[in-house]
């Protein structure tokens, strides 16, 4: 366990802190309105905020600490990945259960998880320890951007500010959501593509685009 594995490993544990917490705020929402609510929400929604940009920036430390370090490893290309999948599925679930994302598209990200998950396994039986690819990369950006919004949204709402600005907000969260749900499908083939031309010729090398 390297540094750079360290920092993988704390977005991993900032997952279900961040869901706690959200969990928290929307436990309150019921119980509190007005001014008690906005009492609560004025701590709990910047905790919010620095638990998922933290997690974010440790994607960022370690990507730092494997290179300068020269601590880049299998092990490293596949945990970065994972940790990054369940970041984004712990987020993407808060925002279903407060009715933000339509439960759908989570779905269909949930089944492209798993897909991956399948195929990365396939890799690992040729040898192939298959690291993040561009399109899997672009993948991440849309899905943090998506979940940013969300987030933003789910801020205005509990702090009780901007009404007449909140639906805009809303929607603008959810089209976002729906493009990078798109955009992980087709990262889906393009890892599909990669495996199909691994299988017609085997080769016994970590494969790291």
């Amino acid at each position: 366990m390297n540094t750079a594995n360290i920092f993988t490993l704390l977005r991993i544990i900032l997952a279900p802190v961040f869901f706690v917490i959200y969990m928290l705020l929307r436990r309150f929402s019921e119980q509190f309105s007005g001014e008690q609510l906005f009492g609560i929400a004025i701590w709990i929604v910047p905790l919010l905020w620095v638990t998922a940009i933290f997690a974010e920036l440790t994607d960022m430390f370690d990507g730092i600490a494997a290179r300068r370090l020269n601590q880049g490893s299998d092990f490293g290309k596949l945990f970065d990945p994972f940790a990054d999948t369940v970041m984004q599925l712990t987020g993407f679930l808060c925002f279903v259960i407060d009715g933000i994302f339509p439960a759908i598209l989570f779905l269909v990200v949930l089944y492209r998880e798993f897909g991956i998950l399948f195929l990365r396994n396939l890799f690992l039986r040729k040898g192939i320890a298959m690291g993040a690819r561009k399109s899997g990369k672009l993948k991440t950006v849309s899905y943090i951007t998506a979940a940013a919004a969300a987030l933003f949204y789910a801020s205005l709402k509990y702090l009780g500010i901007l009404e007449s600005f909140q639906e805009i907000v809303k929607i603008t969260a959810i089209v976002i959501f729906g493009l990078s749900v798109l955009i992980s499908v087709i990262s889906f083939f393009d890892y599909l593509f990669v495996y199909r031309s691994a299988e017609k010729k085997p080769i016994q090398e970590s494969v790291d685009n």
